[in-house]
């Protein structure tokens, strides 16, 4: 059995007709739905996890930041370079 990657932890804040996700230590994403928020978070990831495999970002472990973020975003970027969706590595695989 392989091992269980490591996700951060996806939270949800609806607020006057707003909807924020937050995945912690990473980034978010904002929309006035639950899915325009997920979306835009998508994005957001993506844009990091490519900036990171092309050397335009690197996550800061000097500030305290939780060192598997970015083994986190190198998978994503992994998932991306390959053509693969993201969401379920995400939001976790509806079918299980």
């Amino acid at each position: 059995m392989a091992p269980t990657s490591w996700t951060p932890e996806l939270s949800l804040d609806s607020r006057a007709g707003r909807c924020r996700l937050t995945l912690a230590g990473v980034t978010y994403g904002n929309g006035e739905s639950l899915q325009q928020a997920s979306n835009d978070l998508l994005v957001r990831l993506h844009d990091l996890a490519v900036g990171m495999r092309h050397g335009a970002y690197r996550p800061s472990s000097e500030a305290g930041g939780d060192p598997r973020v970015a083994g986190f975003l190198w998978e994503i970027g992994e998932l991306t370079a390959r053509g693969a969706d993201i969401r379920a590595r995400v939001f976790g695989d509806p079918r299980a």
